[in-house]
């Protein structure tokens, strides 16, 4: 049915890649590219049967990404490299007349902050190429913020307050190590916090916010608000929202680590001399901790990701939470990675099926909460992420 490039051979580049070959009447042809194609030729490998050609490519460079594109000429590019280079890969698909997916919105690299106003500023450029561009299409953001456009279609009049609450409840065995690339990581946890709530942002010190939450099959985990980048388009995609807030578990052993990096100055993302070079510190950080990609094969547990939301309905108020539950041990027997990738990397597939079949194909710059969410709430049942809904329940929150 199409042609797709993938960009970024980590952990969630595998699981695109493995999950889109696994669907030749969707995908006719995949090239999977990174600046190291010996990752992505062990992905093909992993594949087999020629089904994924490869490529090396510099996601920071739009002419060598504009040549790639124009050799290949597929019809969706897929970019799960990194946020930073969001703008070079928007800006190449606008040169070549390709349409565009992601799973990330974009953060500069000198500054730890990450929004969508660098994103949404290319809309009238897409819409005058007739192209269009697919923002944030993991888990969180991705199937999130489609489990919050399903709700508001099925099951709501008015979305007043939500919660989107993400679990990691699993065991790697390391004593430290992040669930995909350390730098946007330890970057992403360790900024203030922030909530929507009441026509404002309220922002709040890191973690200052706390308390135990109750995920199902897995048992209370001490949750803290942290930010994450749906809230800013779900919030302004919905309204109504009264208040909207973003919960993530960390272990007490993981938050101490954390704050020793903070301490020690390992977090830092300006440059520094050593020895007469110039290194950043995160970056450096990431060189020797434990590679996310290599985390699946002796992980155990769950993750647990959904909704808890709260609003009216036939004008008497109802609460929803809609969630998956996600193995680590049978996203790596599928794909050989852990479950954070995999959850991020199924998501990503749908989105680039849901283009090529016409379902989400308008000229513009879009969230995913801004498509029909029915046909793929439908792909996720069955591609690995089968979501449960529970109606009129105790949202904790």
């Amino acid at each position: 049915m199409g042609k797709v490039l993938i960009i970024g051979a980590g952990g969630v580049g595998t699981v695109v890649a493995v999950k889109m070959a696994g669907l030749p009447e969707v995908f006719s042809e995949i090239l999977l590219a990174s600046r190291t194609k010996s990752k992505c030729d062990a992905i093909a490998a992993r594949v087999g049967g020629n089904r994924i050609q490869t490529a090396q490519v510099d996601a920071d460079n739009v002419p060598e990404l504009v040549a790639l594109i124009n050799s290949f000429k597929p019809d969706l590019v897929v970019n799960v490299a990194l946020p930073y280079q969001d703008l070079t890969i928007m800006d190449a698909c606008l040169e070549c007349g390709v349409s565009y997916l992601d799973t990330a919105n974009y953060e500069p690299k000198d500054e730890a902050k990450f929004q969508y106003s660098w994103q949404w500023a290319y809309k009238e450029r897409f819409e005058q190429a007739g192209l269009t561009a697919i923002l944030g299409c993991g888990f969180d953001p991705g199937v999130t913020s489609v489990y919050t456009a399903y709700a508001a279609k099925h099951h709501f009049d008015e979305i007043q307050y939500l919660d989107i609450v993400d679990c990691n409840a699993g065991d790697h065995g390391k004593a430290f190590a992040t669930n995909f690339n350390p730098e946007i990581n330890i970057r992403e946890v360790t900024q203030k916090g922030k909530y929507w709530e009441n026509g404002q942002w309220v922002e709040t010190e890191p973690h200052e916010i706390h308390q135990p939450l109750n995920y199902p099959d897995i048992g209370p985990k001490e949750s803290y608000v942290i930010y994450h980048e749906e809230l800013e388009s779900l919030v302004k995609n919905f309204p109504t929202l009264k208040r909207a807030r973003f919960w993530m578990t960390f272990g007490q052993e993981y938050l101490t680590h954390l704050r020793v990096i903070q301490n020690i100055g390992m977090a830092r993302i300006d440059p520094i001399i050593y020895n007469g070079v110039e290194i950043v510190p995160i970056q450096f950080l990431k060189a020797v901790l434990p590679n996310p990609g290599d985390l699946g094969e002796n992980y155990t547990g769950w993750t647990s990701i959904g909704c808890r939301i709260r609003g009216l309905k036939d004008g008497q108020e109802k609460t929803y939470y809609v969630y998956n539950n996600c193995s680590h041990q049978v996203a790596y027997d599928e794909t050989g990675t852990q479950g954070v990738s995999y959850t991020t990397g199924v998501p990503a597939m749908i989105g680039a099926m849901m283009y090529l079949q016409g379902k989400w194909k308008k000229p513009g710059v879009y969230n995913v909460e801004e498509f029909n969410p029915d046909p793929f709430m439908d792909e996720l049942n069955k591609h690995g992420l089968p979501w449960v809904e529970l109606h009129n329940v105790d949202l904790e929150l």
